[in-house]
């Protein structure tokens, strides 16, 4: 799922945490805004930050297909809050 398919691609980042955490998302993003609000707020939501520069669509679902055991676990650990792949 992608925040387009909600219609909050122009949300806010506040909008879209409230909106994963009431609605049992993870939030997978390049944006260090959330990881930082990952550490304020802690989780839900749990947050994965792909800490990695330009790069495209395909790389990053590369990047998630490539994790998607630890990305599992990480589902799973009811102690983390966030995950990042580089």
């Amino acid at each position: 799922m992608h925040v387009k398919d909600f219609g909050m691609e122009k949300n806010s980042d506040s909008d879209i945490w409230d909106f994963s955490k009431n609605n049992g998302f993870t939030i997978v993003s390049k944006d260090s805004d959330f990881h930082q609000r990952s550490f304020v707020f802690g989780h839900p939501p749990k947050f994965i930050w792909i800490k990695k520069g330009n790069c495209s669509t395909e790389e990053i679902i590369s990047i998630l297909r490539i994790h998607h055991q630890e990305i599992m676990a990480f589902g799973m650990d009811p102690e983390s809050s966030f995950l990042v792949f580089e």
